[in-house]
């Protein structure tokens, strides 16, 4: 239950239900999360110790603000972890998974073409997490699978409205996307990480408010 309680803190975070600076008691995450008082108590220590969660004292917990330097210092982590993961990827990721993630996008980019989804846009989003997250795990590599978890969360905290994927900017993720999945499907190790750098360094770019 803690486990379940814990997740669902994290997907109210990655979602922008918990903005932030917002401030909520332990009963008002009861409520938000379905899980039981225990459980989001048992978790508190956990989402403080990440940095996910700051207790005020009398007042309840606090979503943290995080800053612009806060947001370069991530990225460039963020960077550095997933570029060092594509040789990884490449050695250990199975070309099914890859002709898999491949196939969505051209199906997403065709769903664009033909006809309005409501749904495409949150679809998207959920691969593409899910997408980067995955190409970290084939480090092996427990330590790093968790803080660039976290680091991930904070990003979308952060910059929650700027960066992720819409209707008016997802040819352009698709695009990207397809970029580095096609040369990692290829084995151009090269091409893929220059690909995924540039994926990257485009999501910084609007995530510190700038324009593509």
């Amino acid at each position: 239950m803690r486990q379940a309680a814990y997740d669902r803190i994290e997907d109210l975070l990655n979602e922008g239900v918990l903005k932030p600076g917002q401030v909520v008691s332990q009963r008002e995450l009861v409520e938000k999360t379905g899980a039981t008082l225990g459980a989001v108590r048992e978790t508190i220590p956990r989402l403080e110790a990440e940095g996910l969660l700051q207790t005020l004292p009398k007042r309840g917990l606090m979503v943290p603000s995080l800053d612009i330097a806060f947001v370069r210092d991530a990225y460039q982590l963020r960077a550095m972890i997933e570029m060092s993961a594509v040789p990884h990827a490449l050695k250990f990721l199975q070309a099914e998974e890859i002709d898999a993630w491949i196939a969505a996008h051209q199906e997403a980019r065709t769903s664009l073409d033909c006809a309005a989804d409501p749904d495409l846009s949150s679809r998207l989003q959920r691969l593409d997490w899910a997408m980067h997250a995955r190409l970290v795990g084939m480090m092996g590599n427990a330590l790093i699978d968790n803080v660039y978890r976290v680091t991930a969360i904070k990003i979308r905290m952060a910059v929650q409205s700027r960066i992720r994927v819409t209707p008016s900017n997802a040819l352009r993720v698709i695009g990207e996307h397809l970029a580095f999945l096609e040369a990692m499907r290829d084995g151009r190790e090269t091409d893929a990480i220059a690909a995924l750098k540039k994926h990257i360094d485009n999501s910084l770019t609007l995530a510190l408010g700038g324009s593509l």
